[in-house]
């Protein structure tokens, strides 16, 4: 039987704290809210009125910023994998995978349907070293189930001193037991563009993941490779098991291939969502033929590259369907030490396809037990064929 008390209860600062911060709140939304939604801003009242009596009366004693934070969290839980309240480490984490350079193993993860999935791991960090792939679910961190745990719970876990060894449990299809592997994390520095020769004119470059540099490297690399060997007669871009980052290096990236036309579009529910990114008309290559290489890995920037380039009929696309992550986040302060990263809208190739949930179809499916020389041999014999 549950023992339910009554009693008078005492104004505490927190009270008077929430009172004021629901009170601002609701003097500033009510009438929006009444007339957009009909939600009786009554509610907000609620939030406060929960909050103060888990504090004041719950088993456990709670700090009040992190109930505040926990109430705030809940609001952004169910909406997509890709939103979420951001403090204070969780931002520096994204200034510093945005940067390149960061400490950890070196993979990217997503929430899909409850379970931890990588997208994919990034290039000679410690997860690629180990054999991790996209697809593979993490089930377990240093003999610990995360199942029901928060993203940034488990991105926190995964995190530590260069140096360190974790444990990871992943499932991966076709395969009944659960894969185990130690990881000694270390500091990932992402180099975002490789490039080397091939032959008979053509050139290779490889895009590990979109920084905010990435598009002058991709210049450069171009223009030391022309420098180099001449006039470039083709070039394969490898976007394979390249998870995204940022929305303008991909842009920045197809406008080096581009003479005209749109690049990407994006639609939300704001009308500053809604943008359009057009090439500037200048094309690196000189319209010498591309090819494009892209997997389940490749997520995100990626996909907008492959998707315009498909579009314009400037690039084959060869490999796997990829991700179908076609979503924008934007980062919203809330104050010094917290924002939101929230889903504002989704974006469409220039032919008006949505990435989300479909990704984009490759124009030659390439086997999955190709090796490295069978897909570049195949991206070349493509090439080849102008």
């Amino acid at each position: 039987m549950t023992d339910i008390r009554t009693r008078p209860r005492p104004r505490t600062w927190l009270t008077v704290a929430i009172s004021i911060v629901a009170g601002v709140a609701l003097g500033l939304a009510v009438h929006h809210w009444k007339n957009a939604s009909g939600a009786s801003p009554g509610r907000l009242a609620s939030i406060a009125e929960v909050i103060r009596e888990v504090h004041d009366n719950y088993v456990d004693p709670r700090d009040e910023n992190e109930l505040i934070d926990d109430a705030i969290s809940g609001v952004i839980k169910d909406l997509d994998p890709h939103s979420a309240f951001l403090d204070r480490r969780a931002l520096e984490d994204l200034s510093e995978q945005t940067s390149g350079h960061f400490a950890g193993i070196g993979i990217e993860l997503t929430n899909e349907n409850g379970r931890v999935t990588v997208i994919a791991p990034i290039d000679d960090s410690p997860a690629a070293l180990a054999g991790i792939r996209a697809g593979d679910v993490l089930v377990e961190v240093d003999g610990k189930p995360i199942s029901g745990l928060p993203m940034e719970d488990v991105v926190t876990s995964l995190r530590g001193a260069p140096g360190s060894v974790v444990s990871l449990a992943l499932m991966r299809p076709q395969r009944a037991t659960p894969l185990t592997v130690s990881l000694e994390r270390a500091i990932i520095n992402v180099a975002s563009v490789k490039s080397r020769y091939l032959e008979s004119g053509y050139a290779y470059v490889r895009i590990s993941q979109f920084q905010n540099e990435t598009g002058d490297e991709l210049t450069r690399a171009i223009e030391t490779l022309v420098a180099e060997h001449g006039k470039l007669s083709g070039l394969v871009l490898d976007l394979r098991n390249n998870p995204g980052g940022v929305l303008q290096a991909s842009v920045d990236v197809v406008d080096a291939f581009l003479k005209e036309g749109l690049i990407v579009y994006t639609k939300g529910r704001q009308p500053s969502a809604d943008l359009r990114f057009t090439a500037s008309g200048h094309d690196l290559l000189d319209g010498a033929p591309m090819v494009v290489l892209i997997n389940k890995g490749s997520a995100s920037a990626s996909e907008i590259v492959a998707g315009a380039l498909q579009d314009h009929h400037r690039a084959k696309i060869l490999g796997h369907s990829s991700y179908g992550k076609g979503s924008v986040q934007a980062i919203l302060p809330i104050d010094e030490e917290h924002a939101l990263k929230l889903t504002t809208a989704r974006y469409f190739t220039p032919s008006g396809r949505s990435i989300q949930s479909v990704g984009i179809r490759p124009d030659v499916e390439i086997p999955d037990e190709d090796g490295e020389d069978l897909v570049l041999a195949e991206a070349v014999r493509e090439l080849s064929r102008g």
